[in-house]
C-alpha cells in the first residue's frame, strides 16, 4: 500500500471512529435476513470520506473508497458479517464485524465488535 493510501486510511479510521462514538440509539443486527432488510436496495455512504459502497444480496461488495475502487465478498457467520475485500488493489483482510443500526446508519465494528468502527448512512 503507498504511503499515501496509507494515510488517508488511517485519518478515515480515527475520523470515523471518533464521530461514530458520539452516535446514539444504535441496536445489533444478528441475522442474515435482518441485515438484508435494512440495506434494502440502499448504499453504505460517508460522504465526507468519500466512500460508497453498495452490499448485495448475494454476496458482492463493491464502490469507491477516497476515490479507490472497492471490491469484496461477504458472508454471515455466527451472528457476524465477514467480509473481505481490496481497495485499490491493495488487499484488506478478512474480518467478522458486529453490525449495528440505528434506522438511518449502520455501524460496523471488526473483531467481532471488540475493534475499530466505522459508520455508514443508509442512501
Amino acid at each position: 500500500m503507498s504511503m499515501t493510501k496509507r494515510i488517508v486510511a488511517c485519518t478515515l479510521a480515527v475520523a470515523i471512529t471518533a464521530g461514530v462514538a458520539q452516535a446514539q440509539g444504535f441496536q445489533p443486527i444478528t441475522d442474515r435476513d435482518t441485515f438484508l432488510q435494512t440495506m434494502g436496495d440502499k448504499r453504505l455512504s460517508n460522504r465526507l470520506y468519500g466512500v460508497n459502497l453498495r452490499v448485495t444480496a448475494d454476496g458482492d461488495i463493491t464502490g469507491t473508497g477516497a476515490g479507490w475502487d472497492v471490491t469484496g465478498t461477504w458472508s454471515w457467520q455466527d451472528g457476524f458479517f465477514c467480509r473481505e475485500m481490496s481497495w485499490g488493489g491493495d488487499p484488506i483482510p478478512y474480518n467478522c464485524q458486529l453490525v449495528e443500526t440505528n434506522g438511518q446508519d449502520m455501524r460496523f465494528t471488526t473483531d467481532q465488535g471488540a475493534g475499530e468502527s466505522a459508520s455508514f448512512r443508509l442512501r
